[in-house]
């Protein structure tokens, strides 16, 4: 007989693509790959719709304060900030394993259509 290899349980594989789809929901751009690649999972789409928000706000700020007002260029660095710190929270919640509302963020997400 050969020998046998261990295998992995599905339900762990299937949690490390969660977990990998839920940290790229908050990095930014990389929003995309979890967007197309897991968009039937439930959990990761809670993570990708605040990640999208998320996304909108600092793309949005770049072109207003970025283009139009770049003598409030601290307030965009304040948003920044704010951006970084609810990827940060998204993250912890996504390795938690927890579908929790990020502050503003979670109330907006909710209304995106998909």
């Amino acid at each position: 007989m050969p020998p046998q290899t261990p295998q992995t349980p599905p339900v762990q594989q299937g949690s490390q693509h969660r977990t990998l789809m839920g940290v790229l929901s908050y990095l930014g751009i990389l929003v995309i790959i979890p967007l197309l690649v897991a968009r039937d999972d439930s959990f990761v789409k809670f993570h990708v719709k605040q990640g999208l928000v998320l996304l909108i706000i600092e793309i949005a700020m770049w072109f207003v304060v970025g283009a139009f007002l770049w003598q409030f260029w601290m307030f965009l660095q304040l948003i920044n900030l704010v951006t970084l710190v609810l990827s940060i929270m998204g993250i912890v919640n996504v390795v938690q394993g927890k579908e929790k509302e990020l502050p503003l963020v979670g109330s907006l997400a909710r209304h995106l259509p998909f």
